[in-house]
């Protein structure tokens, strides 16, 4: 929220510079976020008044000026603004000033020059030029008792300073500067200064018929009928100045009045065009398939869960939210109804996000409006448009259905202390309360405390510690150490650290990324396999609107990001959380119910596998290097990998990742058709696995060094094409060697060529070469020991995998 600090301090003036001021607000829960000018720095620029202006003889878009600039003789200036005209005073910029700083950053200082052969002594100014706005249309038009000679900066109140408050959504009460000032007045004790609000006089007895159906969505509705109002007439200058430094630009007297109310007291309000309502006013809930234009333009379509007014024909407004653009005041609109009302604001909540577009009004019911002073912004809204456009008021129709119940909230004494951490009596508590002016009942050691309308937020204990610690002043709580064991949380030795686990893949090359969980819902249908993914119901974007249930799409996002400029090598990792349902999981204080979240490691090696090569040959990242990396990571434990098919990988170059007959992730070639609809070069080599299975590390446990030499043997059987490496172990790890094989290690594979005579091997055969390590620690083995093992790994072989000897 922003606003000029000399309003503010109409309503509250307490005895300080206009830094201590924000520092006070922003330690009293306030906080300003930025304190700045309304104008930038600028010098020697006085109120100028035109005395003449001629064309130029040399320029058909240049006028001659003779500006009184209070210096005693006519300024002779040369200007090009359309509206340059005698009777009116600008700011004129005198020989020797300097405007603001333009996109140099330098100052732009005025110099006596000529402009097509006239000289000019200065220079008449815009709004653009002196960075009051982005209007350079035409010269900066003064009032007409502005002093000529006068400073610019004293007449405008250039140095005023904008403050903008960054306020969290419990302080809906802060929303207004009113209600600013309420909280600076009680901060410093400083008088609060509330001018009475008269009541319009009534001249007419006509009222408006308007019936309020739902009472959960309205709470009170006000409003009146005024006629005979004038729209051709401009708004104050005074108040357009001060809606422009709120951040709001004027629109129209009727428009501008609702806008200037609701910053200074806080409460929303409407006008219609009375002549263009059809009958009465009635206050529902939408209906399936009605649709209302806006005032922004656009059109929208209501369902039963978003609130609106209507009259007999169609919607005319967004309950709380926006006007509709067919009862829109107009230049000539003679007849309004003035409207100002509670309403809920779980009825209001989510709905501006739900059209994609925001307001100041639906942002202040959202959080909560007083509902207690409809009618005292009613009166006052009427009496501002009657002193600028005129018209008569009727009476207020004020209809009271439900309003928020007020709950008392009990203070204990020692627990505030207790939870702000410092001593504090019953009347330090008190003192703080009534600063506020809030309701108090004393107890013995509590206090019970109403909230007053204006307070949404006080619905609990907390909420009043709260309220005490920020009066007493937070600068004031003492500074102490917190007083609590400390227990140090020792990781189990079997069990590497994340840290460990990013170091260990940062080490194999890898750079760490980090992505959003939200991702696209094609994504998780193309790459994932997952056509129910879970959705988000407020996306950040629409790129974004599922949760992720594997880390890959992320990954090729990152390559195609690194492809896209010129990246000619990228190997990259991602340690994060994936999302899956699952209706076993229950609520607790890390999970939701329905929700698996896993964390996963995954990886993507792309181009070269080295950055540079001895011998200048460029080696590309294949499936086996990876396969390596991923071995590496799971190490000292020995993973197997069996063939799969997975919706992001190619059919024959993608593997299961198993771990003591766990399967804990894959690894394999990106899918032809996904490199082709990602546009990449060449395929890149993806991994994904359970972090628990990577973070996983058994503690070593102690042998002896072996005192007698192994003995190896080195057998070649033959065995169908279809028997890969991990059967063949598999079956030689199971034969009954009585514990004497310590180690196999295959060492070749032979295939005859096509055409030539394989000798023993048929087709579709292959030899495959094994070597044996037999080892025992009591003594050397003998032939006579080692032989019937050997024997026992070739009977296993042949009645497992039908091989045989070559």
């Amino acid at each position: 929220m922003q606003f000029p600090e000399s309003w503010l301090r109409e309503f509250c003036n307490p005895p300080l510079s206009s830094e201590q001021l924000a520092e006070t607000l922003t330690m009293g829960g306030f906080e300003v976020e930025e304190r700045r000018p309304v104008a930038p720095p600028f010098s020697k620029i006085v109120v100028g008044e035109i005395k003449e202006a001629v064309q130029h003889p040399n320029a058909d878009r240049l006028r001659v000026c003779q500006v009184d600039a209070g210096q005693g003789v006519l300024l002779n200036i040369v200007c090009g603004a359309p509206n340059a005209r005698v009777g009116i005073k600008v700011p004129c910029a005198l020989v020797g000033a300097e405007l603001p700083p333009g996109e140099d950053g330098k100052p732009f200082q005025i110099k006596l020059g000529k402009l097509r052969g006239v000289e000019s002594q200065g220079m008449l100014c815009s709004a653009r030029e002196l960075q009051l706005s982005e209007d350079h249309g035409g010269l900066l038009e003064l009032a007409g008792d502005a002093p000529v000679g006068a400073d610019v900066r004293e007449v405008l109140q250039l140095d005023d300073m904008l403050l903008t408050l960054k306020l969290t959504p419990n302080l809906a009460h802060g929303l207004s500067v009113y209600g600013i000032a309420r909280e600076l007045s009680a901060i410093t004790g400083a008088p609060l200064k509330t001018p009475a609000i008269r009541p319009a006089e009534v001249a007419h007895a006509a009222k408006l018929p308007v019936k309020v159906e739902a009472s959960e969505l309205c709470g009170r509705f006000s409003g009146r009928l005024v006629r005979g109002v004038n729209t051709q007439v401009k708004t104050p200058a005074w108040m357009v100045e001060r809606l422009a430094r709120c951040g709001q630009r004027s629109v129209s007297p009727l428009v501008d009045v609702s806008n200037y109310v609701m910053f200074e007291y806080g409460q929303p309000s409407h006008i219609f065009d009375a002549d263009k309502i059809h009958g009465g006013l009635t206050v529902r809930w939408g209906k399936a398939g009605e649709q209302l234009k806006l005032l922004n333009g656009n059109t929208v379509t209501v369902d039963e869960k978003v609130g609106v007014i209507a009259d007999e024909r169609e919607v005319e407004s967004l309950a709380g939210i926006m006007g509709g653009d067919a009862t829109a005041v107009s230049d000539s609109t003679h007849n309004i109804y003035v409207e100002a009302a509670f309403w809920w604001p779980e009825s209001i909540q989510g709905r501006s996000r739900r059209f994609n577009f925001s307001t100041d009004a639906g942002h202040r019911f959202e959080r909560g409006v007083d509902p207690s002073r409809t009618v005292e912004v009613i009166e006052h809204v009427t009496r501002l448009i009657q002193e600028i456009c005129g018209g008569e008021a009727g009476p207020i129709d004020d209809q009271t259905l439900k309003l928020p119940e007020a709950k008392p909230v009990t203070l204990r004494v020692a627990r505030a202390a207790r939870v702000i951490g410092m001593p504090l009596t019953q009347a330090q508590c008190v003192e703080a309360l009534r600063r506020l002016h809030l309701p108090i009942q004393e107890g013995e050691g509590t206090l019970v405390v109403t909230p007053p309308p204006h307070r949404f937020d006080l619905v609990i204990e907390e909420d009043l510690i709260e309220e005490v610690a920020r009066l007493v002043g937070y600068n004031n709580l003492p500074t102490a150490p917190p007083l609590a064991p400390i227990t140090a949380r020792v990781r189990p030795e079997a069990k590497r650290s994340r840290f460990a686990v990013r170091h260990r893949a940062a080490a194999l090359g890898y750079q760490e990324t980090i992505n959003f969980s939200f991702v696209e819902a094609h994504w998780e249908a193309e790459l994932a396999g997952n056509a129910n993914p879970i959705k988000l119901l407020n996306p950040i974007a629409s790129q974004m609107s599922v949760m992720r249930s594997s880390l890959l799409g992320s990954l090729l996002q990152v390559l195609k990001f690194n492809i896209d400029r010129k990246a000619a090598r990228v190997r990259v990792f991602e340690a994060g959380r994936v999302f899956m349902r699952n209706d076993s999981v229950k609520t607790t204080d890390s999970t939701v119910k329905g929700i698996h979240q896993p964390m996963r490691l995954a990886g993507l090696a792309w181009g070269d596998s080295e950055e540079t090569r001895w011998d200048g040959k460029a080696h590309r990242a294949d499936f086996f290097e990876v396969k390596g990396d991923v071995e590496a990571l799971l190490a000292p434990r020995v993973a197997r990998f069996e063939p799969v098919e997975h919706p992001a990988l190619h059919p024959g170059r993608a593997a299961r990742v198993l771990l003591d007959g766990r399967d804990i992730g894959v690894v394999g070639e990106l899918h032809p058709r996904w490199r082709q609809s990602w546009e990449l070069p060449s395929a890149p080599i993806l991994f994904e696995l359970d972090l628990d299975a990577v973070e996983a590390h058994p503690v070593p446990a102690a042998q002896p060094v072996p005192k007698h030499q192994a003995v190896e043997r080195d057998i070649a059987v033959v065995v169908a094409e279809s028997v890969t490496h991990a059967a063949l172990m598999q079956a030689i790890h199971a034969a009954p060697t009585q514990g004497l094989l310590q180690q196999a290690v295959l060492f070749d594979i032979y295939r005859p060529q096509a055409g030539a005579s394989g000798g023993a091997l048929a087709q579709g055969e292959k030899s495959m070469a094994v070597r044996l390590s037999f080892q025992t620690q009591s003594a050397t083995l003998t032939d006579e020991q080692v032989e019937p093992a050997v024997r026992a790994v070739i009977d296993t072989l042949a009645q497992q995998l039908g091989a045989r000897l070559r």
